[in-house]
């Protein structure tokens, strides 16, 4: 699996909202400027699935990243298989230095590891200054 973490200054009640309500998914869940998420639906329960469009501003490219719940445990961690298969896990643990969020998923076929530990860490860090400014 590949991880990718930050520590992010806001409380835990906060950051858990911001990561699984879908009017603040569409505001964090790119990796790029030139990209936003116009749609985004979570169904936040063991069984229910989420979808978040990403795509190019210019119209050049989209794609819907979606999934399955296997494990929500409210404030502390999140399970899911993707459409295609892959697992991922996501924890959020409070310390005293802000909530920790460690996120470990499968990788594709695709492209290079490096490039998608790039882009998963970028919309993290894309998700952490939404969290901090809003």
């Amino acid at each position: 699996m590949i991880t990718v973490q930050t520590k992010i200054n806001a409380s835990l009640e906060k950051v858990w909202k911001f990561w699984t309500k879908p009017e603040h998914i569409k505001n964090w869940a790119f990796a790029s400027p030139e990209w936003h998420a116009p749609a985004a639906e979570n169904d936040l329960n063991v069984g229910g699935k989420f979808s978040t469009t990403m795509a190019a501003k210019d119209g050049s490219m989209s794609f819907d990243f979606g999934g399955e719940y296997t494990l929500v445990k409210q404030h502390e961690a999140i399970s899911y298989i993707m459409d295609d298969g892959r697992s991922a896990e996501i924890t959020f643990k409070e310390t005293p230095d802000g909530i920790e969020i460690i996120e470990s998923f499968d990788p594709e076929t695709q492209n290079p590891e490096e490039m998608q530990r790039g882009g998963w860490q970028a919309i993290l860090d894309n998700f952490k200054n939404y969290v901090e400014e809003n």
